[in-house]
């Protein structure tokens, strides 16, 4: 018998912090081998599954698609994904599907890495910091010289991002078209989902572990992709990191953890707890200045987990970041996984993944604002966090400080203005936040 399931249904209405028993309690989630899978393996090792009578198997997955196409199918109960992932699903970007969100699994966490050969044709344009060194963050404006000499050769220059759908394509994307190089686009009207249509540099599809390889081997010249593989392209010596997406746009949104619609409606329960111990797992991770991070690059290095070299795994998850060797920086917000309120599933971090897809086609007719807020208001649900942290505020495992103030909260952050470009993104008007670029979709132009 199922008892204790709280009301879901509005953001507003006041939450019961006591959870009924979960109406599942074996379940399998899938992630993909990157540091910001942390607050699975995190729940798991620590046993905050468990505290919530959960038995949880964690299962690495091939690939995002095959991930995505398991949860939908429901041979996972849920996934590590890409924060577009289950927006994507929803509107029917390729597979067609209800997917939700009630929580945000980490900020920021992501770089762009250039072959050698580029880099040393953008070094001479560097500007120097005061002890001789790159200046960091580079701006895409210093590619634009190598791309128009492969041009002038006749030869593509081809670039690898993870998923079509993914931050790390729309932040590879952002960072190219701020400094006037075309990304492409994607025309599905017309049955060309390249998303290379008009495009100065070609983007493609490589898993994240293949990355490094894929980039030695000079089938690409530079990669979006999340960690540890950056820096495993400077462990390597065959890349050179140019810009974190910190310097994209400071503390954006990067993956969440996405169940379908069925598995939510089947299971409330399961999903509040399930959510309760991946807050707890997230708090731990950056609790006391980050005190746990050595310990949580030793379970990530084990091969079910990330698999890399813990040395690799440390240069970015412990406050640093390498670009080239022997240059490592502080960069403390590198990996955030719960300060400023990283966890909740912002209604605008949605809305901004929504605003991507129509930029560059995905989106390919006008919509109006609202039904960009309706959209982010069906995959995003806070409601759903709410009672997992009230739960755990009554049960004194965390304190109503570590949270947004739920009764005052919109799920809306105010405005942003963190963007290499200076461009600002208000939630509430994205047709009025793609009117100010100057290279993408707006209005309502169309292929």
């Amino acid at each position: 018998m199922i008892t204790g399931v709280v009301s879901v249904s509005l953001l507003s209405l006041p939450v019961l912090a006591n959870v009924g028993p979960p109406e599942k309690d074996e379940l399998k989630f899938g992630f993909i081998k990157l540091t910001d899978m942390a607050p699975l393996a995190v729940a798991y090792e620590n046993f905050f599954f468990e505290d919530e009578g959960l038995y949880v198997t964690l299962e690495a997955q091939a690939n995002w698609k095959v991930l995505l196409d398991r949860v939908i199918d429901g041979e996972l109960d849920g996934a590590h994904m890409l924060a577009g992932q289950p927006i994507g699903a929803t509107i029917g970007i390729g597979t067609k599907a209800d997917v939700v969100t009630a929580f945000s699994m980490d900020l920021n966490g992501n770089a762009i890495t250039v072959a050698n050969h580029v880099w040393e044709a953008m070094k001479p344009q560097v500007a120097k910091t005061a002890d001789g060194k790159p200046q960091h963050p580079v701006k895409a404006d210093l590619l634009k010289p190598v791309i128009a000499s492969y041009q002038a050769a006749g030869k593509p220059f081809n670039m690898g991002m993870v998923f079509p759908v993914s931050t790390h394509n729309y932040e590879l994307r952002y960072w190219l078209a701020a400094g006037g190089i075309h990304p492409g686009y994607y025309d599905p009207s017309h049955g060309d989902n390249s998303g290379q249509q008009q495009a100065d540099v070609l983007l493609s599809v490589t898993p994240p572990p293949q990355m490094p390889a894929t980039l030695e081997a000079a089938t690409i010249q530079g990669y979006s992709v999340g960690e540890p593989w950056n820096q495993q392209a400077v462990f390597k010596g065959i890349g050179v990191p140019v810009i974190t997406d910190y310097d994209i746009w400071r503390n954006n949104p990067e993956k969440v953890f996405g169940v379908s619609q069925v598995w939510a409606d089947a299971y409330p329960n399961t999903h509040i707890r399930v959510v309760k111990a991946l807050i707890r797992a997230a708090h731990w991770l950056d609790e006391e200045n980050n005190a746990n991070r050595e310990a949580a690059v030793k379970m990530l290095a084990r091969s079910q987990y990330v698999g890399a070299d813990a040395k690799v795994i440390a240069n970015s998850m412990t406050g640093t970041f390498e670009y080239e060797k022997g240059d490592k920086r502080p960069a403390p917000d590198f990996n955030v996984f719960f300060r400023y309120n990283a966890t909740y599933p912002y209604y605008s971090d949605a809305v901004w993944t929504l605003t991507q897809m129509r930029r560059w086609g995905q989106i390919p007719e006008a919509k109006p604002d609202d039904w960009y807020l309706a959209i982010a208001k069906q995959v995003y649900r806070p409601e759903i966090y709410r009672q997992a942290a009230e739960a755990l505020i009554a049960e004194g495992k965390m304190k109503a400080a570590d949270f947004p103030d739920f009764d005052k909260e919109d799920g809306f952050r105010p405005p942003q203005n963190g963007f290499i470009d200076q461009i600002t993104f208000d939630g509430y008007q994205p047709n009025a936040y793609l009117n100010q670029f100057a290279i993408g979709l707006k209005g309502n132009e169309k292929l």
